[in-house]
């Protein structure tokens, strides 16, 4: 099992890497929100400089600047959409009989499923990263940047790697597990979006903090997304922690549950669609 895994891996990650034009095309809508979006919220300007800044302080739950709330959100932002084309890919391998093949292989379902989700996820956990280190660098070409004001621990940076990790896995064994169980892409991307766009928008990853409704923020502390970037703002701001109830950790473990309950949904679904058909 395990080397039929680790072979199937290696011709997903070859296959990702003869198509760097994927890569720059999912790279691009990430940029354009830092470049243009984030670049023209600058909301701490508002009312001509009037306005206390320990009242942006607080929106922004400790970010020195909106842009820099927004590029941690961005982080975990395309964590997410990322992942959106992973099942897509399973879809067009059936329509071409690639998956047909692979599947009268010796390989059991779950190398199968194991190698897409492994290589599926190199992407948007490697892009993520890009986005967080382009956002730094924006701030030394002199426009708005990402300002990490507290000094990273070791801890810290395992916290943000882990968060960024789950985040990208979790959303990419689901949306792998729905590619397996649908045939036609539009019904594919109409789910997708279904589960994407709400998950998106009732994060915290965009909207400042300190804006919302109560209502809102009461939904938007349980979504996966939040979580993720809440670890990433504690340990990016110094005395951003003062505007949280809860430490990184905390964040971390509610991630880990989402994860662990979006594996079991993407394992049950992908068993079923991967079972031998009689």
């Amino acid at each position: 099992m395990i080397r039929e895994f680790v072979a199937l891996t290696r011709r997903e990650l070859l296959r990702l890497a003869r198509n760097p034009g994927a890569i720059l095309t999912s790279l691009l809508l990430p940029v354009l929100y830092l470049i243009l979006f984030g670049q023209a919220f600058n909301l701490q300007n508002l009312g001509g400089g009037r306005v206390d800044p320990a009242y942006f302080l607080a929106a922004f739950r400790g970010a020195p600047s909106y842009f820099s709330y927004f590029a941690a959100g961005m982080t975990g932002f395309v964590s997410v959409t990322a992942t959106l084309f992973i099942g897509a890919n399973v879809i067009f391998d059936r329509l071409f009989g690639i998956l047909k093949r692979t599947a009268a292989t010796p390989a059991p379902a779950a190398s199968i499923f194991g190698a897409r989700l492994v290589a599926g996820s190199i992407q948007p956990i490697g892009l993520a990263f890009l986005v967080l280190g382009l956002s730094v660098l924006l701030g030394h070409l002199g426009l708005s940047g990402l300002e990490i004001t507290a000094s990273v621990t070791v801890l810290g940076a395992v916290e943000i790697v882990l968060a960024v990790v789950v985040l990208s896995a979790m959303f990419a064994a689901l949306f792998l597990a729905i590619g397996f169980s649908l045939e036609q892409p539009q019904s594919y991307f109409a789910v997708v979006n279904t589960i994407n766009l709400p998950v998106l928008l009732t994060s915290a990853a965009l909207y400042p903090w300190g804006t919302m409704p109560a209502w809102f923020q009461t939904v938007a502390s349980f979504n996966p997304i939040t979580l993720a970037v809440d670890v990433l703002r504690e340990n990016l701001f110094a005395g951003a922690r003062s505007f949280y109830p809860y430490g990184p950790e905390v964040y971390l473990l509610g991630l880990l549950a989402w994860a662990g309950a979006m594996f079991v949904i993407a394992g049950l679904l992908a068993r079923r669609a991967l079972a031998p058909r009689r």
